[in-house]
């Protein structure tokens, strides 16, 4: 998986079916999508670089907002493992690169299906980055995504997620 979709729950076929249609437009012409067993949640593997993905997506939203009516949020996912403490830990480690010295950062932990402890989880990996914290404003967010017994990993800026009501909002501003 190298992205996790939201949509509202008991919508996920027309969700899937929107999401092959956007892939294959933007260059992916067999997109594997799973609708996981959490109402409201499919994972996608595809063949483009996530990051870029999301761009693209949101820039398709912006030009054509009628084009994206299922999808509530697009997570892009650089990095999966199993939802072990210390994988995850390990899997940020490998990520951190993606932050420089003089960036902030946040933590932000989403989970589901699973009883893994945020708070451990924040203070091990916040113990290994030397950089300074930013719970308001930061310049990179350390991205934890947890599905159960996987966990998805990324490092983005505050837009690296596509929010479609957002992005639709701001486009009426």
């Amino acid at each position: 998986m190298n992205l996790i979709i939201t949509c509202a729950r008991h919508l996920e076929i027309e969700t899937k079916q929107e999401l092959i249609r956007i892939l294959e437009k933007i260059g992916d012409p067999k997109p594997s999508i799973m609708i996981t067993s959490m109402s409201g949640i499919l994972t996608a593997e595809t063949i483009l670089e996530p990051m870029s993905t999301v761009k693209k997506m949101r820039e398709m939203l912006l030009d054509e907002p009628w084009c994206v009516r299922y999808c509530l949020r697009v997570i892009p996912i650089q990095k999966v493992t199993e939802t072990k403490i210390e994988d995850i830990e390990k899997g940020v480690l490998d990520l951190i690169k993606f932050i420089s010295d003089s960036e902030s950062y946040r933590i932000s932990i989403e989970k589901r299906n699973s009883n893994i402890s945020s708070q451990e989880l924040i203070s091990r990996i916040a113990n290994k980055v030397n950089n300074k914290v930013s719970l308001e404003f930061p310049d990179k967010i350390i991205l934890i995504e947890i599905l159960g017994s996987t966990t998805g990993i990324s490092i983005v800026e505050k837009t690296g997620i596509l929010s479609v009501e957002k992005t639709k909002r701001s486009i009426s501003e």
